[in-house]
C-alpha cells in the first residue's frame, strides 16, 4: 500500500467520455477540480475497448502539475470490463494518478487492486464510488481498506432504485449520512452525486449547501457551467482559512499533538480538515 502525502482540493469533478480525448484540456482548463475520464456507464459495450485504448493514451506524457485532479473511472471489477480495464492499466508503464473504482459492494474489492498496483509497481491513487446496497453496508470497512483511498462518492441515481426511493434528498439522507460517516472515519474526502438538471443552477446550489452542511467536501457537474458555483460554495471562508492557517501553524510549533486556541483543545484529527482548507485556499490564491 502506499500512504497518502497530499492534500488536493475536490470541490467539483466533471466526467469526459473515454471515446473523446479532445474534450479532455477543454475539461482540465475549465475551472474543475477532478476530471474523470469516463470508461463505464457512459460508455457503450461496442466502444469499451476503444475507449480504454483513448483513455489510457492520455497519460503517456506526464502532464503539468496545474492543482487539477486527473482520474479514469474503470468499470465494476466484477465485469468482464473492470477485469480488461485493470489488465490494460497494469501493463502500461504510465498509468493514470488515480482510478475511480464503481459499485463497489465489499472491501475486497479495493484490497485486490491495491496489491495488483502495487505489484505493478504503481503509486495510482484510488477513488471509490458507493451506490449498492451492499456497498452502503459495507461502506466503512471499504473506507478503511486501503491507504491508496483519497475519497469516496456517494451515487445516488443507482442507490436510489437501489433503495426503492425517490432520488431526492430527504429518502437519500440516511445513505449520504452513512457515506460521510465512513469517509470521515478514515479521513477521505467524500463527494455528492452531481445535480442533473442543467437548467436550475438555483436549485443545484441548494443541494450543493445541503451536501456541504451534511459533512460533504464537493460535488459532482454534468456541465461546466455548473463549477463555479459548486467551487463557491465549497470554498471556505476568510474566516475559515484564517483560522486554519493559524491552528497549523501552532501545532506545527507546538509539536505535541495537541494545542489550545482561542480557549478550546484542539487535537491532531481536526488538523486534516484545516490542510484541506488551506490547500483550497492556496489553489484559489487566497
Amino acid at each position: 500500500m502506499t500512504k497518502n502525502t497530499s492534500m488536493q482540493p475536490r470541490r467539483s469533478f466533471i466526467f469526459v467520455p473515454g471515446l473523446r480525448p479532445d474534450m479532455f484540456p477543454k475539461a482540465v482548463a475549465s475551472g474543475v477540480d477532478m476530471v474523470c475520464v469516463e470508461l463505464e456507464d457512459g460508455i457503450a459495450p461496442k466502444d469499451k475497448a476503444e475507449a480504454r485504448k483513448k483513455a489510457l493514451a492520455l497519460f503517456d506524457k506526464p502532464h503539468s502539475d496545474d492543482g487539477v485532479e486527473r482520474i479514469v473511472r474503470i468499470n465494476s471489477m466484477r465485469e468482464k470490463f473492470g477485469i480488461e480495464d485493470v489488465s490494460a492499466i497494469l501493463s502500461t508503464q504510465t498509468p493514470p494518478p488515480a482510478l475511480m473504482m464503481p459499485k463497489v459492494r465489499s472491501p475486497d474489492e479495493v484490497i485486490i487492486l491495491d496489491q495488483l498496483l502495487s505489484e505493478a509497481g504503481h503509486d495510482t491513487r484510488l477513488h471509490v464510488i458507493i451506490e449498492t446496497n451492499e456497498g452502503l453496508e459495507a461502506a466503512y470497512e471499504i473506507a478503511h481498506s486501503s491507504d491508496r483511498m483519497d475519497a469516496m462518492f456517494f451515487g445516488a441515481i443507482d442507490m436510489a432504485p437501489e433503495l426503492r426511493c425517490d432520488m431526492a434528498w430527504e429518502p437519500l439522507l440516511y445513505a449520504r449520512s452513512k457515506v460521510v460517516h465512513a469517509a470521515a472515519s478514515a479521513g477521505l474526502d467524500v463527494i455528492d452525486v452531481p445535480y442533473l438538471d442543467l437548467d436550475d443552477l438555483d436549485g443545484m446550489r441548494v443541494a450543493a449547501e445541503q451536501a456541504r452542511m451534511l459533512g460533504f467536501s464537493g460535488k459532482g457537474s454534468i456541465h461546466p457551467k455548473q463549477i463555479p458555483i459548486l467551487n463557491e460554495v465549497f470554498t471556505p471562508s476568510a474566516d475559515q482559512i484564517n483560522r486554519a492557517r493559524r491552528t497549523i501553524a501552532e501545532f506545527e510549533k507546538a509539536d505535541t499533538g495537541l494545542v489550545v486556541i482561542d480557549g478550546k483543545l484542539i487535537e491532531k484529527p481536526v488538523l486534516r480538515e484545516m490542510y484541506r482548507i488551506v490547500s483550497i485556499a492556496d489553489r484559489m490564491g487566497l
